[in-house]
């Protein structure tokens, strides 16, 4: 674990950060009124703010949702420290996943607006008739956005330290006070706005966000000679530690550009990472907040900006390098850059778009957890009967309880190398795509197949992460590991995936053979997507399929909680 760091208070960026902070806050509590509806006391309007955002409210909720204070923090500080195959990965990925999203969520949209679904796990339970099934997807949802959650902690802490705040002494409780208590006022305004709170919120962040990267992106690199001595600087650093590793016997571990030999361990994890990042609640919980597929296309189209913005924000790590910052910590490369490179108050406003980058994610992440426990959890195990009032109570009280325990999370780990804390969790949420994804076109898999499967791919995620070890961790230390029987290394949740997918097709085989049972397909969208045509109400297709009208129409809350009017 990193020693803690030391840094004397700076008034002027704190001020900033302060005045910023407040004026969030009170977006946040007096988003309550917008878009106002007769009743939050439902999840249709708490949890997923009325489904009825459009084109431009998603786009900054969307955006907000997906680009976080991870990327702020850790990606420039995986490439200040070990270059592109760690770093700039996830501008690949960001890239990859929008084809990805464009086929798949208005499919799934369109279903769950249909049915009144709010969560993955509420698709899957009413696709494959699978309690089990959906359970699995629910918690594995839960406890992969968990470090989530905990990285937007790791992006406030940055902050924090480089402003000197928490940092006057080695005593832990003392350093983690302002972390509390500006998760206390998440936590406040979250519980009483519902989605509502980070879509409007998302505004202000991204608004500071584009501002930020526009103004460093060409501001540094000026001052520092351009890109050209940026990326000298860079390729020289590399150089020099891979050569001190070899002249240790120690393999490299910086890569300016990768090498053959690593080209199939970024490939692995751009493509499973592209994978898992919509299998997430909260990246689904946005989708479905949506108005229409519509809004999901368009939205598909010009969200890539933010994969260009990652771009220019990824390479801040060399500019760190070349800027001269020295420290063992990748989490404090881009707090460090701007202490040094900006006038305070510039800086204030950069750390403040880095906290507010934290506050939108996490407020949704917790929202989409505590829907998966309310509604997956609490009403299909323990009382059925709960009323649309206690459903949405429930929520609230959940999504405070995952907010702490993402705290302890944070608080309690190692969090130096914090990029590995999301890609543990994309270890374990790609293992829910077979489920929600194949049960989109069709229902050969097997319900007991997919659970099979799922918890192959669990384990094997799970243990052969845990066994991973790093300079600075004994446990969990890198998301890459060698890939059984090809002697390459490649990213351990897209291995975890393919055996997961072996193992379902595999089972689904012999159970059909067997004639084992397969659950009741209670889904009620069959309109053909080809033809253009919606069918309300028509039976399952006899192989199975959720056919998906190409624009389905949206009902009033009251008609897809109680059905069309008589």
């Amino acid at each position: 674990m990193a020693a803690p760091f030391h840094t004397d208070f700076h008034g002027v960026e704190f001020t900033v950060f302060s005045a910023l902070f407040v004026l969030v806050t009170v977006i946040g509590f007096g988003a309550a009124r917008w878009r106002r509806a007769a009743s939050l006391d439902h999840l249709d309007e708490w949890g997923l703010g009325g489904r009825g955002f459009g084109s431009f409210v998603a786009w900054f909720l969307i955006g907000g949702d997906i680009f976080t204070a991870y990327t702020f923090i850790a990606v420039p500080g995986a490439m200040y420290a070990t270059g592109a195959v760690s770093g700039w990965f996830a501008v690949v990925f960001t890239s990859v996943v929008w084809p990805i999203v464009f086929v798949i969520m208005p499919r799934l949209w369109a279903v769950a607006s249909r049915n009144g679904y709010v969560t993955p796990a509420d698709f899957v339970r009413g696709r494959y008739g699978s309690r089990s099934l959906a359970l699995a997807v629910a918690v594995t949802g839960i406890v992969a956005t968990m470090p989530y959650i905990a990285l937007q902690l790791v992006g406030m802490q940055a902050v924090l330290e480089a402003m000197g705040i928490g940092t006057s002494g080695d005593n832990p409780i003392v350093r983690d006070i302002p972390i509390v208590i500006a998760f206390a006022v998440l936590a406040a305004y979250t519980y009483r706005s519902g989605l509502r709170a980070p879509a409007l919120i998302a505004f202000v962040k991204d608004i500071l966000i584009y501002a930020v990267v526009l103004v460093a992106v060409i501001y540094i690199p000026h001052r520092l000679g351009g890109y050209g001595a940026v990326f000298d600087a860079a390729q020289a650093k590399f150089d020099t530690a891979n050569a001190a590793a070899a002249a240790a016997g120690r393999p490299p571990k910086a890569a300016f550009v990768p090498a053959p030999s690593e080209f199939l361990a970024y490939a692995t994890l751009a493509l499973g990472s592209a994978m898992a990042l919509f299998m997430y609640p909260h990246a689904i919980t946005g989708v479905l907040s949506t108005r229409s597929q519509d809004v999901i296309r368009r939205n598909t189209a010009v969200l890539p900006l933010y994969s260009l913005l990652l771009a220019f924000l990824a390479l801040l790590g060399f500019a760190a390098i070349a800027s001269g910052v020295k420290t063992d910590n990748p989490r404090l490369v881009v707090p460090l850059l701007f202490d040094q490179q900006f006038p305070a108050w510039f800086t204030g406003v950069a750390f403040a778009a880095v906290a507010i980058g934290a506050l939108v994610p996490a407020a949704i992440m917790s929202i989409a957890a505590a829907n998966l426990f309310t509604r997956n959890i609490y009403v299909e195990f323990f009382r059925p009967d709960a009323t649309p009032a206690q459903e949405t109570s429930v929520s609230k009280t959940a999504s405070l309880l995952v907010k702490v325990g993402a705290l302890v999370f944070v608080l309690g780990m190692d969090t130096q190398n914090s990029i590995n804390l999301q890609l543990l969790g994309g270890v374990w949420i790609l293992q829910t795509f077979p489920a929600i994804v194949a049960g989109l076109w069709t229902r050969w898999p097997h319900r007991w197949a997919l659970l099979g499967g799922w918890l192959v791919g669990m384990t094997y995620g799970t243990l052969e992460a845990y066994a991973q070890r790093s300079a600075t961790a004994r446990h969990f230390g890198s998301s890459l590991a060698e890939v059984p029987g090809l002697g390459r290394t490649a990213y351990i949740a897209l291995t975890a995936f393919v055996l997961n997918v072996v193992v379902a097709v595999a089972l689904t085989g012999l159970l059909r053979a067997l004639r084992v049972p397969t659950g009741i397909d209670t889904t009620t969208a069959t309109a053909t997507a080809t033809a253009g045509t919606t069918t309300p109400g028509a039976p399952v297709p006899a192989d199975g399929g959720v056919g998906v009208p190409v624009q389905a129409p949206v009902e009033d809350a009251a008609e897809r909680l109680t059905g069309p009017p008589a």
